[in-house]
């Protein structure tokens, strides 16, 4: 009988038991691979370690990046905290908006006229498709050349005559108007204004009629005349836009120009919100879970750097006299790291301190509470060093470090499993082998199969 080398005699005996059957080699491979496998469970646990760590900072960076985009929306000089609102005494003759930035303060204005568009109409005909007399007429924009129009050669109809001069590309817009008196053809000045009032002269085969003359409006802001081609008046005052609905000479109309508080209220609360968006991320690695364990971060000190940046910077101080700290905003610190904002708190240092208010979070240049920590996270995202970005590379490389081990283990114990499964084989086919021995051995002493041995 050949020897049977490398076997695991403990698996082997453990797969054949009382059985004379033979040997369960793939329950025998399986035990004696199992017990050579505790390096790439651990490998395998510590990857599945690795990815949690990987998720739980992607996470918090993302939360960080939120937290900086409301810092930005604070620090930005053109953004909430510069938003400028205008309000009108009586806003069915003026609205007004205003642009970040612009300066406060109150505007009147009295509208005398309108800024009108310059408009024609034909004499009427049954129809758009009615055939026209032939003949002519002379269309001169403001000062600019005359254009003669002919009625006839191809321009047969109004629908015809209207897409012919649309396509004349004069600053004039026409159409064809129907009603019970039949169809007309209507033009109108592509903008309103003296500028481009347009006249209609030496019509022949279709008559004119003028329905309004383009003119401008007039208008006084802070007792200065001004004249508008448009009724949508920008440039008299800086950043600001009057919109005229109506014309009441002799009316004041008071344009107030103030800070918008509402939006920089909301972006005050969306930094809050924000702001404890990223603390919880922190604390929730702190905390013990149904496991019995802490996060996966907990040992961190990329992580206990950050707790430590955020909960220092709720005593950040300007220096300053006025709002100096995130208190006088009525921004307090929970005992979990967390803050609250007393709106009414902030509402009044909005409307009664807005300067302040601005000093505080935006600085004299950019240097002010909102730019100091949003460098501070930057220190954490930068997507070179940053010192998450660095935590992930990190993982990265340990991950691919362990997956080249597991490869090459799994490899050896792929090996492993097709020796043994040759070997038990070898060793069963042995096993089977023996009762024809016996019997043959048993016929050689003369032993019956009915006596005993």
């Amino acid at each position: 009988m050949s020897s049977i080398s490398g076997v695991d005699l403990s698996s082997l005996l453990s797969a054949l038991g009382s059985s004379s059957s033979g040997i369960n080699v793939q329950a025998a491979v399986n035990q004696a691979i199992a017990a050579q496998s505790a390096p790439l469970q651990q490998w395998q646990q510590e990857q599945v370690l690795l990815s949690s760590q990987k998720s739980d900072i992607n996470q918090i960076e993302s939360d960080i990046t939120s937290l900086q985009t409301a810092l930005s929306a604070i620090s930005d000089p053109a953004g909430a905290l510069a938003s400028m609102t205008a309000s009108s005494s009586n806003s069915s003759i003026v609205t007004a908006s205003a642009t970040a930035g612009t300066a406060a303060g109150n505007h009147v204005l009295v509208v005398n006229h309108l800024a009108s568009t310059a408009s024609w109409y034909s004499d009427s005909v049954a129809s758009s498709s009615t055939p026209l007399t032939p003949g002519s007429f002379n269309l001169q924009v403001g000062s600019g050349p005359v254009t003669q129009i002919t009625i006839g050669s191809g321009v047969n109809t109004l629908d015809q005559l209207a897409t012919y001069v649309n396509g004349l590309g004069l600053g004039v817009n026409a159409s064809v108007v129907t009603d019970s008196s039949g169809a007309r053809l209507s033009l109108v000045s592509a903008t309103s204004g003296s500028a481009t009032d347009f006249s209609i002269s030496n019509a022949t085969g279709l008559n004119f009629t003028r329905a309004v003359t383009g003119t401008d409006a007039s208008l006084t802001v802070d007792g200065i005349p001004i004249d508008s081609a448009s009724n949508t008046v920008s440039g008299a005052v800086s950043g600001v836009t009057f919109n005229l609905g109506s014309a009441v000479p002799g009316t004041e109309v008071n344009i107030s120009i103030a800070p918008d508080t509402s939006q920089a209220t909301q972006a005050v609360s969306n930094f809050v919100d924000a702001y404890n968006a990223v603390i919880k991320d922190v604390n929730t690695e702190f905390t013990v879970g149904s496991n019995g364990l802490e996060g996966p971060l907990s040992g961190d000190a990329t992580l206990r750097m950050l707790q430590s940046q955020l909960l220092g910077a709720i005593s950040y101080s300007s220096g300053t006299s006025g709002i100096s700290t995130l208190g006088g905003l009525g921004i307090s610190m929970n005992n979990d790291g967390t803050i609250t904002l007393d709106d009414s708190k902030l509402s009044d240092a909005i409307q009664n301190n807005f300067s302040g208010v601005q000093g505080f979070l935006q600085g004299t240049a950019s240097n002010g509470f909102a730019s100091f920590l949003k460098g501070q996270m930057n220190t954490f995202t930068d997507p070179v060093d940053g010192a998450f970005t660095v935590d992930l590379q990190s993982i990265a490389a340990e991950n691919t470090n362990l997956q080249n081990q597991i490869d090459d283990f799994q490899t050896h114990l792929d090996t492993v499993r097709q020796q043994l499964t040759d070997e038990y084989n070898k060793a069963d086919a042995l096993l089977q082998e023996l009762p024809i021995e016996e019997a043959q051995i048993n016929a050689q002493l003369g032993i019956k199969s009915n006596q005993n041995s």
